[in-house]
C-alpha cells in the first residue's frame, strides 16, 4: 500500500475513534441523539449528493431500491446498539468488542454456512479476538462475568459487531454488486434513518429536547464525521489498496478508543484491558489475512 492510501486509512481509524467518543458523550440521549445527527449527516452531505445526481451516472431498480432500504434498517439498529452500549458500558469496551466481532462473526459464518475450510492462521485469529475480548472485559479478573451487570459491555458490543458484519456485507453488495455510489447509498441511509426515527422522537419531542440538552455539538461532529471515516476507506480501495490491507489497518481504531477512554474519560483502562486490544487487533488481522 502507498503513502497516500495508507494515511487515508490511518486517518479514517482516527476518525471513527472520535465519532465514536462524541457518540459516547451522548449516549444519555438514546434514539435522539442517532435522530439528530442522522439529520446533520443528511444536511452536511447533501451539497455532494446534488453534485452526484447533477453530474454522476445512477441507476435506479427495484434491487438498489431495496439495498439502500436494508442499508437503512440495519445501520440504525447498528446506532441504537451502539448508543445502548455506550449507556451501560465503557467506550474502551463496547468500542473494541464491537470492532473486533464483526471480522470474528464474518469468518464463522464464512466456515459454517459457507463450508469454506478454516485455516490454522484463521482458527489463530478467531482464538485470539476471543481471548482479547476476555482480557478486555474482565481485565485480568474472572470474577468479573459473575459480577451483575459484569457482561453488558460484551452484549453490547458483541450485538453491535454483528450488525457491522451485516451492514457490511449489505453495503459490499450495493456498492460492488449493483453499481451505487458510495456517498448515494450512505446518504439515502441517514435520510430514511431519520424519517423512521421522527415518530417515535416527535411522539415525545420534549422529551427528546431536554436528553438532547448540550448535546447537539456532538450529534454534529457525529454527522459530518461518521460518513467522512467511511468515505476516505473507500477512497483508499478506489486509489488501489488492496482490502486484504485496508481491513486490518483500519482495526487500529479499537487502540485509539481504548486510549481516548483512558486519557479524555478517564475511564479504569489498566494494562489486562490494553494487551487485550492488541491481542484482539492481532486476531483481526490474522482473520483478515487469512481470508485474503
Amino acid at each position: 500500500m502507498s503513502l497516500v492510501p495508507l494515511t487515508l486509512v490511518i486517518l479514517a481509524a482516527f476518525i471513527h475513534a472520535t465519532w465514536n467518543l462524541l457518540s459516547k458523550r451522548a449516549a444519555a440521549a438514546g434514539a435522539a441523539f442517532v435522530f439528530a445527527s442522522s439529520l446533520f449527516a443528511s444536511i452536511v452531505y447533501l451539497p455532494w449528493m446534488i453534485w452526484i445526481l447533477v453530474y454522476g451516472e445512477l441507476t435506479w431498480s427495484l434491487p438498489v431500491a431495496g439495498c439502500i432500504v436494508l442499508s437503512a434498517v440495519v445501520h440504525l439498529a447498528y446506532s441504537l446498539c451502539l448508543q445502548r452500549g455506550y449507556q451501560v458500558a465503557d467506550l474502551s469496551v463496547v468500542y473494541p468488542i464491537a470492532r473486533g466481532t464483526g471480522p470474528m462473526l464474518s469468518s464463522i459464518g464464512a466456515f459454517i454456512l459457507l463450508q469454506e475450510t478454516p485455516t490454522a492462521q484463521g482458527i489463530f485469529g478467531l482464538l485470539a479476538v476471543v481471548a482479547g475480548i476476555g482480557l478486555i472485559t474482565t481485565q485480568g479478573d474472572l470474577s468479573a462475568f459473575r459480577r451483575p451487570r459484569g457482561l453488558d459491555g460484551v452484549r453490547w458490543g458483541t450485538a453491535t459487531g454483528s450488525l457491522i458484519a451485516s451492514y457490511t456485507v449489505v453495503d459490499g453488495y450495493g456498492v460492488k454488486l449493483l453499481g451505487v455510489h458510495p456517498v448515494v447509498l450512505d446518504w439515502i441511509s441517514n435520510l430514511l434513518r431519520f424519517f423512521m426515527l421522527a415518530p417515535v422522537v416527535m411522539s415525545n419531542w420534549a422529551g427528546a429536547k431536554e436528553r438532547m440538552k448540550g448535546h447537539w455539538l456532538l450529534a454534529l461532529g457525529v454527522g459530518t464525521l461518521s460518513p467522512l471515516s467511511y468515505i476516505l476507506v473507500l477512497s483508499a480501495i478506489a486509489m488501489g489498496a488492496p482490502l486484504s490491507l485496508v481491513a486490518p489497518a483500519r482495526e487500529m481504531s479499537m487502540m485509539v478508543g481504548a486510549m481516548f477512554g483512558m486519557l479524555i474519560l478517564r475511564e479504569r483502562v489498566t494494562i489486562w484491558r490494553l494487551a487485550g486490544c492488541l491481542i484482539l487487533i492481532s486476531g483481526v488481522i490474522l482473520l483478515g489475512s487469512a481470508s485474503a
